[in-house]
């Protein structure tokens, strides 16, 4: 449970802004997730977490977690010099250098491909690698393309012909589909009139695209013997799960549960992941100014993507200012007495991204700072 006090005594002396893990409900979005999962096996999506102490940390608390799926070929290469494995890369690379140090390291490591030019820039260094299919799970509705701009590869037809005359040092070892108008889109948003629409097109979408990843599995498991076929997300793990052309989903974000994870009807976790700012000056009645706080989701601009005030309740951002900067102005009708130098909570609109304006995380137990480890730019790396 969150709570304003608990928080503003563990951080008492602490430089602010700061970065904080709640590791009581990181645990408890966790063993969540787990439940919503059922039995499926579950790679955890390192782009959302960003912090090498957190992803050991997932994968300790149950034999359910298995594997990474990685961002860029740096990265990967970052994780198995640190002893991580099994590592599926899930956006296409053109780093060469870093795809022929990885092949050196004798870890289990599969690049995403879904052209033949991808899997030529591969063979061409003449070594035994892996590849997985990245398989478009968007559907095409009249007026809205409902889904992401990802991979050209859709139809079964597409596949074969881009295995057609696959090198014999290349070898598929499986595909994924990530179905990101679901698992990224809320249905309970303030938007109201919006959702039964969402709603909808996600219904007539999961149908679309189960049935032709369906098909296309069906054949990569009887033509390549596939090891794996990845789907799904924080947002769609219900109907992943179902789906029989799926065998194991990546969550990430739902372990930190960022603000726009509030707006899904079918579950709800717990936010475990915010950040502090101090308060430094009170511009009128009801008013204050935080030191930063311009921490801006990427993707398409409007007002989700901003920070969501968190604590203590009564705070809101003054629309005409937004989160800025260097300060971060808010109107505030809670019933604490705010003084200056106190923290104000917020969480990030989206999870890992909140990793790369801070060097540490301050892990929180039971109310109190247990540890203090680096994020990726803690420990010099900055990947996108």
């Amino acid at each position: 449970m969150s709570d304003y006090n608990t928080y503003k005594t563990a951080l008492k002396d602490q430089r602010l802004p700061a970065a904080v893990i709640d590791l009581d409900l990181l645990e408890q979005n966790a063993k969540e997730i787990l439940k919503r999962a059922g039995s499926m096996r579950i790679r955890i999506a390192t782009k959302s977490i960003r912090c090498q102490f957190i992803l050991r940390h997932l994968l300790s608390l149950s034999p359910q977690f298995q594997g990474l799926m990685t961002f860029t070929a740096e990265e990967t290469l970052f994780l198995a010099k640190l002893g991580f494995d099994d590592l599926l890369m899930g956006y296409p690379t053109t780093d060469l250098k870093s795809v022929k140090e990885l092949a050196s390291l004798n870890k289990k490591v599969t690049f995403m491909v879904d052209s033949k030019e991808h899997i030529k820039l591969l063979a061409s260094l003449n070594l035994p690698l892996r590849i997985c299919l990245d398989i478009d799970m968007s559907t095409p509705f009249p007026g809205i393309w409902f889904g992401v701009r990802r991979s050209p590869l859709r139809t079964l037809k597409q596949v074969q012909e881009l295995l057609s005359d696959l090198p014999k040092n290349i070898k598929v070892a499986g595909v994924m589909g990530y179905e990101a108008q679901v698992a990224g889109v809320g249905d309970h948003t303030p938007q109201v009139l919006m959702n039964p629409v969402i709603r909808r097109l996600q219904r007539h979408s999961r149908k679309d695209y189960a049935k032709r990843r369906g098909v296309i599995v069906e054949w990569l498991r009887a033509n390549h013997a596939i090891e794996f076929s990845n789907g799904g997300g924080t947002g769609s793990i219900e109907w992943s799960i179902s789906d029989p052309g799926v065998d194991e989903i990546t969550v990430g974000s739902g372990f930190y549960s960022p603000g726009l994870f509030d707006h899904y009807r079918r579950f709800k976790h717990s936010p475990a992941a915010f950040f502090a700012l101090p308060l430094v000056r009170k511009p009128g009645v009801k008013m204050w100014t935080a030191l930063g706080g311009g921490y801006i989701a990427s993707g398409e601009i409007n007002l989700n993507k901003r920070p969501v005030p968190f604590l203590p309740e009564g705070m809101a951002l003054i629309d005409q200012e937004g989160a800025g900067e260097v300060q971060t102005p808010i109107h505030y009708e809670g019933p604490i007495e705010l003084q200056l130098g106190d923290p104000v909570f917020f969480r990030h609109s989206k999870a890992g991204e909140l990793c790369e304006r801070f060097k540490s995380l301050l892990l929180l137990r039971a109310g109190k700072i247990e540890n203090i480890v680096p994020t990726y730019r803690g420990e010099d790396q900055v990947f996108l």
